[in-house]
């Protein structure tokens, strides 16, 4: 952790200043731990009033970030509590046929959902955008939700973040000795659950893709798969593995690959994407349906992860 000078945090608009100097990388820190934009969100928006009720008790002998992230720490503490572990469809069930019932959407809160980019890699040094980039990979924080939640919270302070064991001591109320554990437990659970390997598309590489599924050209859009491509489809446990079983797919969906759709680009989870608008009936105006979040390994798309969920594309559309 890096010290930061702040002005004194006296009035209200002093105080906004310094949080929002904050706001985006507390952001990332509850996503990882909760696995949910929208949790995220309420998350730091609690932190902020936790931290602005709780002002006057700062004396400032820590650092401003140091008591930030005790007070978020906790508020995801309390939000996991008896909660079940978020996932991707690849946790949960083994592929499908393409040709397979497509089954019932199960409930949001099962599901890791994807992260909408900050901007705050522009000008950073591109090993640490690499870094944090790789830290909100679906995948990435799909694994972070095998760990207990306050093993979570020491690997991403020591591991993402690069926090000192002091520092991460003092901020989870542990001992270093204890940190010193939980970390070591937590690695070894994530060595027995890597998150699969997956880097950014670029644009290059979305533009074929989005051009190929507007079309409705399967043929060129399989030819920009990796062999061993997966295609998840969260609310739906339903995910299919391989080029040619995406291709299928996609053909037996046609209406929604072509039926009126619309596109807008995003940055999302580490990567690129795009939201897809589809009109709710014929003629009518296309609205907000799902997100396509795309990750490729050596210049192929190595997977797709189809989050048909209105809310999640109206928030990600912006």
């Amino acid at each position: 952790m890096t010290s930061v000078s702040h002005p004194p945090l006296r009035t209200s608009d002093a105080f906004e200043a310094v949080f929002e100097r904050h706001r985006s990388a507390l952001l990332r820190y509850c996503y990882r731990m909760l696995g949910s934009s929208a949790d995220a969100d309420d998350a730091v928006q609690e932190t902020m009033v936790r931290a602005w009720r709780g002002l006057d008790a700062f004396e400032g002998r820590a650092p401003v970030e140091a008591w930030l992230y005790r007070i978020a720490t906790n508020v995801c503490l309390n939000l996991l509590r008896g909660r079940r572990r978020r996932a991707l469809p690849m946790d949960l069930a083994s592929p499908s046929a393409p040709s397979a019932v497509l089954g019932p959407e199960l409930s949001s809160e099962v599901w890791v959902d994807p992260f909408a980019d900050t901007g705050e890699d522009h000008g950073a040094d591109p090993a640490d955008a690499a870094a944090r980039r790789e830290s909100v990979r679906l995948a990435f924080v799909a694994a972070l939700q095998h760990l207990p939640p306050r093993q979570r919270a020491v690997l991403i302070l020591r591991d993402v973040l690069r926090w000192r064991t002091g520092e991460v001591a003092e901020l989870t109320g542990m001992t270093q000795v204890s940190v010193k554990s939980a970390l070591q437990r937590a690695r070894a659970t994530l060595s027995s659950h890597p998150p699969a390997a997956g880097g950014p598309v670029d644009q290059e590489l979305l533009d074929r893709y989005v051009d190929a599924f507007g079309r409705y050209d399967m043929d060129a859009l399989v030819r920009l798969l990796r062999d061993d491509a997966v295609l998840t489809m969260p609310p739906l446990e339903f995910w299919v593995a391989g080029a040619a079983a995406i291709g299928t797919l996609w053909t037996r969906l046609a209406e929604e690959c072509h039926g009126g759709s619309q596109f807008r680009t995003i940055a999302v989870s580490g990567t690129m994407g795009f939201v897809q608008f589809l009109p709710p009936s014929p003629g009518a105006i296309p609205e907000p349906f799902a997100v396509h979040v795309l990750e490729a390994i050596d210049g192929a798309i190595s997977a797709i992860h189809v989050f048909r969920d209105p809310v999640i594309a109206a928030r990600l559309a912006g």
